[in-house]
């Protein structure tokens, strides 16, 4: 259930409607937009329907019942859509936001100079993985702290944020400490006690799509890190797992407008990932932005036939920055910009 405020609405009539939620048993989620405030309600339930009598506390436009299974996430408790903030970046706003790096930081000078090459094609968040989930134990697993600092050393030598993976809720305080954004990978949409904690971070939580997961367990995943008071979510879409063979994954273009119309959350699209070969990467992202993805993540590797991880979908900066020159014209036919 949500309860939506009247424009300019006064504190006073907010906080009371809070207290009134709290004497009756049930937690509040406060979302404050530019133009009216929303609470919702966690655990509502029928009792509360009966004994809430919300529409004439004063402030009170009306309240409504969120049928989705995933109540912070879906557009009913917000028709605004949620803009992130990282470090100026804004993630969900007119400009399409643009994510880009190597799967993997193999040394301290080649995150560096990548950082600054993706910078100067366009692209506001440098992407890097420290720790790395691989199908086989026997792959490059990542350089873990090490690889951490040398993100944090790109950051300071460009200005660029940094997002990268954490694998477990062991490592959310070490990685914490040096990234801007984290990043739920695919295998890890459905582990609870990790969206649990990361639920109770400050930090904007960047969430894979699962690597056979339906829409509906996308934003049900998000919900628990939303659930405990984290509201700096962002939905990914980055393939799945089909009958197809030819690619490494099936990119579903369908998602993107369809996230758009069910949840208030931003949408970023990883097109390398989608279809893992460099040449249907820009094909596919500019589908992405046509089809209204708020971002995009983008691999980029100095040397893709020597990168230790995910090098088949990996762009040379100078592809790079050709795609970032063609991806113009198509945001600006959708009314957005790069």
């Amino acid at each position: 259930m949500i309860i939506v405020m009247k424009q300019g609405a006064e504190r006073a009539d907010v906080e009371g409607v809070v207290k009134r939620v709290e004497e009756l048993g049930y937690k509040v989620h406060l979302s404050r937009g530019e133009a009216r405030t929303i609470i919702g309600i966690i655990g509502a339930d029928e009792h509360l329907m009966s004994q809430g009598s919300f529409e004439v506390m004063d402030g009170v436009e009306k309240t409504m019942r969120v049928m989705q299974p995933y109540k912070l996430a879906s557009r009913d408790f917000s028709h605004e859509d949620t803009v992130i903030d990282v470090r100026g970046v804004a993630i969900g706003g007119p400009k399409i936001v643009v994510m880009a790096g190597p799967c993997s930081v193999e040394s301290r000078e080649m995150i560096i100079e990548t950082a600054h090459m993706i910078k100067a094609a366009g692209a506001t968040i440098l992407r890097g993985g420290a720790f790395k989930p691989r199908s086989s134990p026997y792959s490059f697993q990542g350089l873990g702290e090490a690889g951490l600092r040398f993100l944090a050393e790109a950051r300071e030598a460009t200005g660029l944020p940094i997002i990268t993976e954490v694998m477990s809720t062991d490592d959310i305080e070490l990685v914490g400490e040096y990234t801007d954004i984290f990043q739920v990978g695919a295998r890890n949409t459905q582990n609870y006690s990790l969206l649990k904690a990361l639920g109770k971070v400050r930090k904007p939580v960047f969430l894979k799509r699962g690597i056979s997961g339906k829409i509906e367990e996308l934003l049900m995943s998000a919900e628990y890190i939303l659930s405990g008071g984290n509201m700096q979510v962002m939905l990914c879409e980055r393939g799945i797992r089909t009958y197809e063979t030819a690619t490494r994954n099936t990119f579903d273009i369908n998602a993107i407008p369809l996230l758009k119309e069910l949840s208030h959350l931003p949408v970023v699209s990883d097109p390398a990932h989608g279809t893992g070969m460099w040449n249907l990467v820009g094909p596919i992202a500019k589908a992405a932005v046509a089809a209204g993805t708020d971002a995009l993540m983008i691999e980029v590797h100095p040397d893709p036939k020597r990168a230790w991880s995910d090098g088949a979908q990996s762009l040379t900066p100078e592809k790079f920055a050709k795609l970032m020159n063609e991806l113009k014209p198509v945001a600006a036919a959708v009314g957005r910009e790069i």
